[in-house]
């Protein structure tokens, strides 16, 4: 716009250009909470005169803790004729805000809330814990000419995701909150002109974010906050164009993912997890729709017909596809050709059923053993049934037995926490969890289980060392099918 002079000022840039470009006068400053905070203490910038105040992204603000920031930015503009807040949700501090330091505030709804883009297709894939990374691989090979956002929950699931699918040999990278600003511009550079067909973010690194053309949505794991679904999904189907949003799901989280569809007000459709052959035949039309539509007519290639024909004279026309198709395509064929089927079926699903089913029965009965005050030999009784009925296990699913428990200052919530952080495994990996004062059994899917042991046994944890084996295989040392003798101290 001309005769407009903006200056834009954020942290992790020089302050002192920030200030020489503010001295030369300007009719709009654009600034992080932060670093505005830093100017007006330094005396570099006086808010006084301001007559406009924008807050954009004013709900996440409030959420990564900056209303303080907000509320003395306000403080220091007096003569302010008029402020906005734009807001992706309506929160009760939103609302707060807007009482205390604007008069008779308007609300204005831009579309209605809650309601995805019919532009986009919503779709699912369930699969386990440990799969998660392979399913958005396959979903990535799927989809030749992606060029889309993967979503993650933290900015080391953001990263750790970047380098391996990077050392993989895909264009991606990683934005999340450690980057500078001077990164953060790159990496975005680099995906606006698609030299990087992936981006990989954090909710808070990806807010703001628009571009176009972007075809994909993937969510990696789905967002602690429901409401965040259509933020990310939103990312894609922009300016009329048809966009796909999709989401990995654990079979635990299938409760989580009903209430999102319910809010979205959209059809969710599921999908089955491509199967090897299934990548490697999308791959190999996808190549040959290349080949076919190679431009030639750009470059004197008439003048090496004569040395190519010559050179494969003796070779047949099926012959050269086939080399062709080799050269494309032998680190897919090597790599799919034994590849195993990742989906959850509904077999697996109705063996959790009734594990779940299970440990709500066990549940009510203990419930009601407390209500009746069983005493002395009745309360073991119901222990013991209660350390049967867990020794039984659940299919796919294996017991570890670990020495720490309640003893150790655990609760349930925390123990969780400490295993999960020890092994850097997730929580959909594990099942029930039964602790008691010294020992503690953990259901932890088959796939995961030796992640954990390796992780935990033999460390120490306040000067103790942990013991965890696999509970199924001849039992844990300290524990006897004689339940009337006390685990010895410490174990």
């Amino acid at each position: 716009m001309t005769g407009i002079s903006v200056v834009a000022v954020y942290g992790g840039a020089s302050i002192g250009l920030q200030i020489r470009d503010l001295k030369r006068g300007v009719q709009i400053v654009v600034a992080t909470p932060g670093r505005l905070i830093d100017l007006i203490e330094r005396k570099a910038i006086n808010l006084e005169q301001i007559k406009y105040v924008v807050l954009d992204e004013a709900d996440e603000m409030l959420n990564m803790g900056f209303q303080e920031d907000i509320e003395f930015i306000l403080k220091n503009t007096p003569k302010r004729e008029s402020t906005w807040l734009f807001s992706a949700t309506m929160p009760t501090e939103i609302r707060k805000v807007s009482k205390k330091y604007m008069k008779d505030p308007k609300e204005v709804i831009v579309g209605k809330v809650n309601t995805a883009n019919k532009n986009i297709d919503h779709q699912y894939y369930v699969t386990t814990a440990q799969h998660r990374y392979d399913t958005l691989k396959r979903i990535i090979d799927f989809n030749p000419g992606i060029y889309g956002i993967i979503f993650t929950r933290t900015k080391l699931d953001a990263q750790d995701i970047s380098e391996r699918l990077t050392r993989e040999g895909y264009d991606i990278d990683a934005l999340h909150g450690d980057l500078t600003q001077v990164q953060r511009d790159k990496v975005m550079g680099q995906f606006r002109d698609k030299t990087l067909q992936l981006l990989i973010a954090t909710d808070v690194a990806a807010r703001g974010i628009d571009v176009q053309g972007i075809t994909h949505v993937i969510n990696f794991e789905l967002p602690d906050d429901i409401e965040i679904y259509t933020h990310r999904s939103g990312r894609t189907g922009r300016a009329g164009l048809q966009g796909i949003c999709i989401s990995i799901v654990h079979a635990k989280e299938m409760y989580k993912f009903k209430q999102i569809e319910r809010i979205n007000n959209s059809q969710f459709h599921k999908m089955d997890i491509p199967s090897g052959k299934d990548v490697c035949r999308k791959q190999f039309f996808s190549f040959m729709d290349k080949l076919l539509s190679a431009d030639i007519s750009h470059g004197d290639y008439e003048t090496y017909v004569p040395m190519l024909a010559e050179k494969f004279a003796d070779v047949s026309k099926e012959d050269v596809l086939k080399r062709v198709a080799a050269m494309e395509f032998d680190r897919f064929l090597k790599y799919y050709e034994h590849a195993e089927d990742l989906n959850v079926r509904e077999r697996d699903r109705t063996e959790r059923g009734k594990r779940e089913e299970r440990g709500q029965e066990m549940g009510r009965r203990r419930e009601e053993r407390s209500r009746d005050g069983a005493r002395g030999d009745s309360r073991g009784e119901a222990r013991g049934e209660a350390r049967t009925e867990f020794s039984r296990g659940a299919a796919g699913y294996s017991r570890l037995f670990v020495n720490l428990g309640t003893k150790d200052g655990f609760f349930k919530a925390s123990f969780l926490q400490y295993v999960l952080d020890m092994s850097d495994l997730k929580k959909e990996v594990l099942g029930k969890i039964d602790m008691r004062d010294m020992n503690s059994w953990i259901e932890i899917e088959k796939g995961a289980a030796q992640q954990m042991i390796r992780a935990l046994d033999g460390k120490k944890y306040k000067g103790r060392s942990i013991r965890m084996n696999d509970a199924d295989s001849g039992g844990p040392a300290g524990f006897s099918s004689d339940r009337s003798r006390r685990p010895r101290r410490g174990e």
